[in-house]
């Protein structure tokens, strides 16, 4: 093998193509990009898009957040891979240019930062997000919170769920009492009865025990079609934020804001 042919052999040992999705971006010196991506192949990864925000780019607007591009990334020395080509597959721009979408998106891709934090592959996860962003460019805006949107509340349920979080709702978690269920119990990890309720017990309506399964069971598709009673959807944000708080030690600043 002619020497001069091992170092681009090498240079494409550690090139891959992927799926992505552009979770977050933000500048990087005088004309470059710090992506964080989740990807089909490795789950999250962080990259550096060099010369992305030059007029001239051959990225051009394919790595804004909320795209779904398919990207060539490079292994190198550090621990960003740099990003050497990209198409797009979804630009989601209907998500980034309407505000109630935006929110709701926001808070998504948020969720998925903070409960994917390792480079390891996780197909369902990766596909309920882009379930999740097909979905937003269609949702109609709310009089409610952002926080509250149905579609962004079954989102995040769904993604407890595949991080081995999901909130037992059958009957009691420490009885199994299916009757007077009155409560959430972040360290138990489901309902309570009234019976077996103790301090750190999160009140709940029966209503939002109920919403919680039905936005759990909705494909993301018809979780916009999904109507929840104030009370009921802010006790589905409760039990999220809740179990955010006690797995992750975490709250997403998107709700907060």
């Amino acid at each position: 093998m002619p020497a001069v042919l091992l170092p681009r052999l090498l240079a494409m040992a550690r090139s891959y193509t992927t799926e992505a999705v552009v979770l977050r971006s933000f500048r990087f010196g005088e004309a470059d990009r710090v992506l964080h991506l989740y990807t089909l192949d490795r789950g999250r990864v962080g990259a550096v898009a060099k010369g992305v925000r030059k007029t001239k780019s051959r990225f051009g607007g394919r790595l804004e957040p909320f795209s779904h591009v398919e990207l060539v990334l490079h292994h190198g020395r550090g621990e960003l891979e740099t990003v050497t080509g990209a198409s797009l597959v979804r630009p989601h721009d209907r998500a980034r240019t309407d505000p109630y979408r935006l929110q709701v998106g926001l808070i998504g891709l948020e969720a998925m930062l903070r409960l994917y934090t390792e480079q390891e592959a996780n197909e369902r996860a990766f596909t309920a997000l882009t379930r999740f962003l097909d979905a937003l460019d269609d949702l109609p805006a709310r009089a409610t919170r952002a926080a509250t949107d149905p579609l962004g509340l079954a989102f995040q349920l769904k993604l407890l769920w595949l991080s081995g979080y999901l909130p037992h709702l059958g009957g009691c978690v420490e009885c199994g009492e299916e009757s007077d269920l009155v409560g959430f119990l972040p360290d138990a990890g489901g309902v309570v009865c009234r019976a077996c309720a103790r301090p750190g017990t999160l009140g709940l309506s029966e209503a939002g025990i109920a919403s919680v399964e039905r936005l759990l069971r909705a494909p993301l598709a018809e979780a916009e079609q999904i109507e929840l009673e104030e009370r009921a959807a802010r006790d589905a944000l409760a039990v999220v934020n809740a179990s955010y708080e006690y797995h992750g030690g975490f709250r997403l600043r998107t709700v907060m804001s």
